[in-house]
């Protein structure tokens, strides 16, 4: 790990203040920076940590969404009884990801920002676009089996998202809250995550300086029913190799709302927006069902490991949609 110096501000205002000018990265839980520090992947001048901002509490909205501070732990998240209750997709997702301790720590800005598992971004000599710009992408021909997407992807970068929470709320719909050097704004959480195309090392719509201070989820839909399926390579403390986060409402036998979102098969949390549309008016069960998953992946690029990602995918989906609609 390399030098670098270290601040810790007591309001917002200052920790963005603190940021201007430097190569800054800004500290919460630490799940993902310090590792990457540790790696040499990642090499802040500057530290700055956030943990005594006012940004750990959970509240409803006048209008019926849910503020979320970008410093409440991925445990306490998973936990509140708002999200048990109105968000059940949400808490599957979050206690599916890695351990109790990590999720203790974890934050929920933090895991909006989580960098890829590449093993050629990690390993720090590979070519690697992400880390390297226009050092190429060691994953298209090397191994490129869990962590590697299926869709979103590009000649420059391969690298599949990792996080569950994200997958959970692409499907429920958000907006990310964010203050920086020119104020306060507003981001649609489909659009926070970038795809790689000519430009992997741009993996966020955060201007320079700017914090995330909070995710504000939509209210939930009326009578809408919600998982969380994950299947990976075991049963606990391992990422994606397919997952599925739907939310679905049926009145009188014909689906009425649907939001499907899947992880580790694309380069961003990725929401099937066709596939939602073409279940809409149609009786739930396992042939409308084959078909949205078909229609989900209808544009996925398999590579010479991960081939199997496509089918795999579209069970997720399958099975999630039964689960919701049983």
């Amino acid at each position: 790990m390399r030098n670098f110096s270290y601040q810790r501000p007591e309001s917002n205002h200052a920790a963005v203040r603190a940021r201007e000018g430097r190569s800054t990265m800004f500290l919460a839980g630490g799940t993902t920076l310090l590792d990457l520090m540790k790696l040499d992947v990642m090499r802040p001048e500057q530290v700055i940590d956030v943990n005594r901002l006012p940004l750990d509490k959970v509240k409803k909205t006048a209008d019926g969404r849910l503020e979320i501070g970008a410093l409440v732990s991925n445990t306490a998240l998973a936990q509140h009884p708002e999200v048990k209750t109105h968000y059940p997709v949400l808490s599957q997702a979050l206690l599916s990801g890695a351990s109790t301790s990590l999720r203790n720590k974890a934050t929920t800005g933090g895991n909006v920002m989580q960098r890829v598992r590449c093993h050629y971004f990690r390993d720090g000599v590979s070519p690697c676009n992400k880390r390297e710009p226009g050092s190429g992408c060691s994953a298209i021909n090397g191994m490129n089996r869990s962590v590697h997407a299926v869709l979103g992807t590009s000649d420059q970068c391969i690298a599949a998202h990792p996080s569950d929470m994200c997958v959970a709320m692409a499907a429920i719909g958000a907006t990310v809250l964010v203050n920086g050097p020119s104020g306060s704004r507003e981001i649609d959480f489909l659009d926070f995550h970038q795809l790689p195309g000519e430009t992997p090392y741009n993996e966020h719509a955060l201007r320079p300086g700017e914090l995330i201070t909070h995710v504000v989820l939509d209210a939930p839909a009326d009578g809408a029913r919600s998982t969380y399926l994950k299947l990976r390579d075991r049963a606990s403390y391992q990422f994606a190799l397919a997952s599925s986060g739907v939310i679905v409402a049926v009145q009188d036998n014909r689906i009425q709302h649907a939001r499907i979102a899947m992880g580790g098969v694309g380069t961003k949390p990725w929401r099937a927006a066709n596939a939602e549309q073409s279940l809409l008016g149609q009786p739930p069960g396992r042939e409308v069902f084959s078909r949205a998953a078909d229609i989900a992946f209808e544009n996925a690029r398999p590579y010479a490991h991960n081939a199997f990602k496509i089918p795999l995918g579209k069970q997720a989906v399958i099975r999630s949609l039964i689960t919701a609609t049983s």
